[in-house]
Order: C-alpha cells, then structure tokens, then sequence
C-alpha cells in the first residue's frame, strides 16, 4: 500500500497559475457575460493543452477584480496585481486600461517582477516585463481608420477628441496618418471622456463641412453621439476605433454605435479563429462571435509556449520563454495575422490586418466586416 500512496504522490503536480486583472468594471450582467468569456477561453486552451501532453501540468486561472481608472484609482489596480502575486500567479493577464499603464508598469518593475500581458493600447505600457496582445491600439488605430476612410472617398475629417490620454495620443498618430492617407481635417472637437451631452460639438463638426466625422478616445465620450446627430438632423458617415467594442456591453450601449465603422479583431474569415469558435462551441454550447475569444485564445496559446518552453518555470523562465514565441498563426485579426515576441519586441501583434473595420446592424447582435487597412 505505502508502494502505490508513493506512486500516487509521485504522480501529483502543482498547476501553473494564471492571473486574470480585471480592473474595469462594466455594468452587469455585461461584466460577467465578457468574464465568463475570457475564464472559458482561457480554460478551454489550456486544459485542451494539457490533455494533448503539451504541457505536463494544469493551469489554474486565478481572478482579481477592482476598479481602476478611470472610473477608480491606480492604487486599486496596483493591489489587485500584488494580490495575484502574492498568489503564486507565473503570470498575469490584464490591465485593461492605458491610463493605468504607465504606473502599474512601473511597479512591476521596482516590486512584481513578474511577466504581464496588458490589454492596453498604449505603447507606453511596454518594458521588460510587460508585453501587450491588444484589443486595440493607440498607435496603429488612427493609421487604420484614417486607411478606411480614405477607401470609403471621404476627403475632408471632422474629429471628437476624448480629453484623456487615449484621446491625445490617438490623435497625435491621426493627423500624421491623414497626411500618409491625403486628408484634411476640417475642425477637431474636445470633449468629455464621460457621457456628456454632444450637440454642440456636432454642430460644430457640421459647420465644418466635414464629409465624414471621427472619433478617437476610448469610448464612453461619444455613446451620446447619435443623440446628438440625430437633434440637430445629420446623418455624416462616422468612424472609431476600438471604442466600438464598448458596444458589446449589452444592446442599449450597442445601439449607441448604429451607423458608425468601428475596429476590432473578429473577422470571419480568420480559419484559425473559425476553427476555435467551432471548439469553443461544442464545449459550452455558445458561439460568442465577437473579440473577446479571438484574443483570449490567442494569449492563451502564447502562454502555452512559454510555459512549455520554460526553463525554469519561473517568473524569469517564463518571460524569456515568451521571447522565444515566434510567428504563431493568430485566431484574431484577418488571415496571416501573426503573434511574435523577442528581445524588446514586447507588442505582439504582427500584420496590419490585426484590426478589421465592422458595423453593427439594427439587431444590436450583428456585425458586419467593412474594411481591412490597405
């Protein structure tokens, strides 16, 4: 007996932890339906790669929720992380938000240590121990934006500016894009990162004479655009960026985007996500066809690797084994989108067509692709 108690503890492994930072709280029941779909992703990957032997222990995913900025405090963000630590998390998924970047990159750095992929678009998030796999970007989403108007014959840009970093930085990558994609911007309109009231502002992007409005921020500014618009009798072709994915928040925050072009990553014609999806499917019997799942499927095999890969599996093994990820085919994005890291090549994403261009049509539940970068 004590023969097959020794076998059996032999046998017996601690699981990898994975911590998930959720430090942006949306309102429910959207916050947990957009959880849920990141833990059954995450879960789905890694137990299939355990089971294929590719990895020869569980992965456990630990969550920490809080609420960051900008709705609530770094500090919030900063704990939550320590608590995931603390934990014994070889790794942590999150931030989701660039305004908490910058200084929970740095305490990362001076106290953690330990590797993150942040889900925030700003390239100031970026060092030795962060590395990001986005559900947008700062940088690449104005060049995106400003490629699809352009391929639409629109000439001449009115632009909502979120006061926010969001929006300045955004905004600082537009206008160099409009001069590689031969626009003019007629007027640019700050307004409030919140939910504020947005005629006048409209008014303004009217006199303009703009043939197509832009908005650049991370979202909530302009939920009262249509609103706006539709008090004042406009109905301009309009544009965002990843801010269109606050719409899968639930149907009242969905119809705020009707007659706009937004980016995110699901593109139906991505085999590698369609042959997830079909995955995710017949396990949970759900078909979430949206960005969520593409890029969570994504970090996830990325993690696979590096935990396959690592030696040892450390904090330190790990970040160098992520390095080591290269050119991995990607669920998200258009086809040929790929996943690459290396030595100081902390953003993943590799291909312009990472970001696709969709509308919502009036059933709140569907998408339609418009447009990919050219």
């Amino acid at each position: 007996m004590s023969g097959s108690r020794d076998v059996q503890l032999a046998r017996q492994v601690a699981p990898i932890k994975v911590g998930v930072l959720m430090d942006f709280l949306l309102p429910p029941p959207s916050h947990w339906n957009a959880l849920q779909d990141i833990v059954d992703t995450m879960e789905l990957t890694f137990r299939d790669a355990h089971e294929a032997g590719v990895l020869d222990r569980p992965v456990s995913v630990v969550v920490r929720e809080c609420e960051g900025l900008p709705r609530g405090t770094v500090r919030e963000s900063i704990e939550a992380f320590r608590d995931l630590v603390d934990d014994g998390c070889l790794v942590v998924f999150g931030p989701m938000v660039s305004d908490t970047a910058v200084p929970l990159r740095e305490a990362i750095e001076r106290d953690f240590r330990v590797p993150c992929l942040g889900w925030v678009g700003s390239d100031d998030w970026l060092g030795e121990w962060t590395f990001a796999l986005s559900n947008g970007s700062l940088t690449d989403e104005p060049h995106v934006i400003a490629s699809v108007v352009r391929q639409a014959g629109h000439r001449r840009i009115g632009v909502l500016v979120e006061r926010s970093l969001v929006g300045a930085q955004m905004f600082e990558f537009f206008r160099a894009a409009c001069d590689v994609e031969q626009l003019s911007i007629s007027a640019t309109v700050s307004i409030a990162q919140t939910t504020a009231p947005l005629v006048g502002a409209m008014e303004e992007l009217e006199r303009s004479g703009c043939d197509a409005v832009v908005h650049l921020g991370a979202g909530l500014g302009m939920l009262r655009a249509n609103e706006a618009l539709a008090s004042i009798g406009w109905d301009p072709p309009r544009y965002t960026g990843a801010a269109f994915e606050n719409g899968y928040m639930n149907d009242d925050a969905m119809r705020c985007f009707l007659g706009w072009v937004g980016l995110e990553q699901y593109d139906e014609a991505n085999a590698v996500g369609q042959a997830f999806l079909d995955r995710f499917e017949f396990v949970y019997g759900r078909r979430p066809q949206y960005y969520v799942p593409m890029c969570m499927h994504d970090i996830s095999r990325a993690l696979v690797r590096a935990f396959a890969n690592a030696a040892p599996l450390s904090p330190r093994g790990v970040l160098e084994a992520l390095e080591r990820v290269k050119m991995m085919p990607a669920a998200s994005g258009a086809p040929g989108t790929r996943v690459s890291f290396g030595k100081w090549t902390r953003r993943g994403w590799m291909g312009a067509g990472y970001l696709v261009a969709r509308s919502v049509e009036p059933d709140l539940h569907t998408t339609v692709l418009r447009g990919r970068m050219a």
